[in-house]
């Protein structure tokens, strides 16, 4: 076993006899106007603050509503454990998951005062916008590792039905993508009450995976790229770009969900989904089939952001090719095999095409023997049909990798091609090949949080890949502190250079081998395909 391994058991054991025999001490209250916050004290220098309010409950008359704000309340909260999660597409209503969602928690360094005005970083979670898939990972680690020089935010918003359900009733008698509105309200949070935990809010970098990326992304293009100054740095960890319709087109979704909830013959259907009982909506809070498409399989997304004509001004592609983004410091990421937790097991050509048209229904047929002639059969992977690896490298590319390439080499030639970098993450999981993964969408978690700090397995992060969290970790917290991830560096870390203005470079991150690489020819003239296809990968 490794000194690393060794402290870090040693550690745990540690922390766990302190922790079960004393209770951690109780933080500094913080006085946050509407109410009063107590957390506890960790053993590593970070005070935790957890399940704090950012809104008012989104109940009865505020479903499917804009959040509001949070109510006054006299008496002294206790802020030692996380609020419950938002309850999204599958699930139930439980002790951890209530409708009653919005709150967000804060990790700061215990010696931080009002005047420390220390770099804030938001993270905001993936879940497909479906469910809240990365909630609460608890961010103590990055703080100590920063030499508690940061302060760090997490928060819940609403997915799923709740979230994201679209239609005319929804625009005329309450908000679109309020999921969406719920993380502007958090950031909005931040700047109002950050510097009360010691964070500065004029130095907020937001960083989401998954659909948390796709958020960055839509937040940067949000009011047609008007700059509000909630954020002045920003990282898109495996960006999520799937369907983005108008809210005419989802239409369908309205009424057939007013249909299976039983309100299609009220006077006022939205009023009726208001009152409806939680655990009947949630019954039919699942992935339907998309008009165009069949039910084998089942689209992987249902409930997803709509334009708008406000927030979502426009569609992603339109918005990033046409320069109606905010400017700001940028990194995008992916991992090498993006699609392989996501594709369809399918054993030919014809349902790769399937599946694709599933997902995308307005592909039309020249354009699925397009996407089929780019993919072709490929090697086989362990435990999976014979065309898993063409439906899974085509669906990786067209929905995370491909829009990740178009997001960093737009804000690279329209703000500084100096403060743009992008990393393909390719840590090799003994566990993840032998299942047929490879190098699975957001892998990169527990290198960038810590060990045991997120949700995700940690897999040969303990052992064999263990020396790429300090590095992963390090790029990361220099970026928070100086907007550049190659400040403050590991010491054994190549320098990260930026995209550039011409094909692009990455990082090609893995173990004892991260080294820069270019784009390859061969991807970028898939990715030039799928965006030809934007028009129609969007409707």
């Amino acid at each position: 076993m490794s000194i690393f391994m060794v402290l870090l058991v040693i550690a745990g054991v540690v922390a766990g006899v302190l922790t079960s025999s004393h209770p951690l001490p109780k933080s500094s209250v913080v006085d946050l106007g509407y109410a009063r916050y107590q957390g506890v004290s960790l053993y590593n220098g970070v005070d935790e603050y957890l399940g704090m309010r950012f809104a008012k409950p989104p109940l009865e008359e505020l479903r499917f509503r804009g959040p509001q704000d949070p109510e006054d309340t006299s008496e002294l909260q206790d802020a030692s454990k996380n609020g419950p999660l938002c309850p999204g597409a599958g699930d139930s209503v439980g002790d951890e998951k209530e409708e009653d969602c919005l709150y967000l928690n804060v990790y700061k360094p215990t010696n931080a005062s009002s005047n420390s005005s220390l770099p804030v970083w938001v993270f905001i979670q993936g879940g497909g916008y479906a469910n809240n898939a990365n909630g609460n990972y608890n961010g103590s680690d990055v703080v100590k590792h920063s030499g508690h020089d940061i302060v760090f935010v997490n928060f819940n918003y609403r997915v799923g039905a709740l979230g994201f359900l679209a239609g005319e009733e929804v625009r005329k008698n309450g908000d679109l993508n309020v999921g969406l509105l719920d993380q502007r309200k958090a950031l909005l949070w931040v700047q109002k009450y950050i510097q009360l935990f010691g964070g500065n809010p004029d130095h907020v970098v937001i960083h989401g995976d998954s659909a948390g990326a796709g958020s960055v992304a839509l937040h940067l293009a949000a009011h047609g790229g008007e700059n509000k100054n909630l954020f002045i740095g920003a990282v898109a960890e495996s960006t999520f770009w799937p369907t983005q319709r108008t809210v005419g087109e989802m239409e369908f979704q309205y009424k057939r969900f007013v249909k299976q909830v039983g309100c299609d013959d009220a006077d006022d259907s939205l009023a009726c989904l208001r009152s409806a009982d939680i655990d009947t909506l949630q019954k039919y809070d699942v992935d339907e089939p998309f008009p165009g498409g069949s039910s084998t399989p089942k689209p992987l997304w249902y409930f997803l952001p709509v334009v708008d004509g406000d927030l979502v001004s426009d569609r992603l592609y339109n918005s990033f090719m046409q320069d109606k983004i905010v400017h700001v410091p940028l990194i995008v990421t992916d991992d090498t095999n993006e699609g392989t937790l996501f594709a369809y097991n399918a054993s030919t050509a014809d349902e790769v095409s399937q599946f694709m048209k599933n997902n995308y229904p307005k592909l039309n047929e020249a354009q699925l023997r397009g996407i089929n002639k780019v993919y072709p059969l490929m090697d086989p992977l362990p435990k999976h049909a014979a065309y898993f690896p063409s439906a899974a490298a085509a669906y990786g590319e067209a929905t995370f990798t491909c829009p990740g390439n178009l997001m960093t080499a737009s804000m690279a030639s329209y703000f500084s091609s100096d403060k743009v970098w992008n990393y393909r993450f390719n840590i090799q999981d003994p566990t993840n090949i032998a299942a047929g993964k490879g190098v699975p969408h957001v892998l990169d978690l527990p290198a960038i949080f810590g060990l045991g700090q997120t949700n995700s397995p940690s897999l040969s992060f303990a052992n064999i890949n263990q020396m790429i969290i300090p590095i992963t970790m390090d790029y990361y917290l220099s970026f928070i502190k100086t907007l550049n991830p190659n400040t403050l560096r590991n010491a054994n870390a190549p320098v990260w250079e930026t995209w550039g203005n011409g094909t692009g470079q990455r990082l090609k991150l893995q173990t004892n081998k991260t080294e820069m690489e270019e784009v390859p020819r061969a991807q970028r003239e898939r990715c030039t395909m799928w965006k030809k296809f934007a028009a129609d990968l969007e409707h």
